[in-house]
């Protein structure tokens, strides 16, 4: 990979909403050449997330009390909760790379924050007529660990990932996460135990030459 160090913002619990207008004012100043490229690191309050594609047979059942947010990245459902770290990314691309690129990029980037924390971890590629399998897979359990949606606008990215720590699991079997039925979410601390918040913080920044 090559070399892309970042300027890192770190916040605990955002509203999503307020997260939101926070980062297109972040991409606008990017995209001005007025701040370098950042990361962006957080948490949101529950809520889930859907793209333009997303079928309405996906939702989750209105009765659980979570809110449903309309969002312009790319991917499909995705829920945001407590015990999970948020990453935002507003980095400017080369001439020759496309949103495509950097998110393979950023794939690696946590499959390496994993490795640190003594989880052996993958991306995958998509199979041919496949729901598109962005994001990181334990290499062991085979389930999904982190999801990723991202968008570009005028050369500069925006949107990111989601690693889930150690948050209650429960919501993401109550829709349909990333498109795929049969997905089984996971978390660091199903999958090696009591991890703290600040122990992936400082991982997922050290992968991302963040500081």
């Amino acid at each position: 990979m090559k070399a892309r160090p970042l300027t890192l913002i770190q916040d605990d619990l955002v509203d999503y909403d307020k997260a939101m207008e926070r980062m297109t004012d972040l991409v606008g100043e990017r995209q001005r050449d007025e701040r370098p490229d950042t990361l962006w690191l957080l948490s949101h309050p529950s809520v889930y997330t859907v793209g333009r594609r997303t079928p309405a047979a996906h939702l989750p059942d209105p009765s659980r009390g979570i809110p449903v947010v309309e969002t312009g990245r790319g991917g499909q459902l995705t829920y945001h909760g407590p015990g999970q770290l948020v990453g935002y990314l507003i980095v400017k691309l080369a001439e020759d790379e496309g949103i495509v690129d950097y998110v393979r990029e950023v794939e690696l980037r946590l499959v390496d924050a994993l490795g640190r924390m003594g989880l052996p971890a993958e991306r995958r590629d998509t199979p041919p007529g496949s729901e598109l399998l962005t994001g990181v897979w334990t290499k062991e359990t085979g389930r999904k660990i982190v999801s990723i949606g991202m968008r570009q606008s005028r050369g500069v990215t925006s949107h990111g990932f989601a690693l889930n720590v150690d948050g209650d699991l429960s919501p993401w079997q109550w829709a349909v996460a990333c498109g795929m039925p049969d997905v089984d979410m996971t978390s660091l601390r199903r999958e090696v135990g009591e991890t703290t918040m600040d122990e992936v913080r400082a991982a997922v920044a050290a992968s991302f030459a963040a500081a």
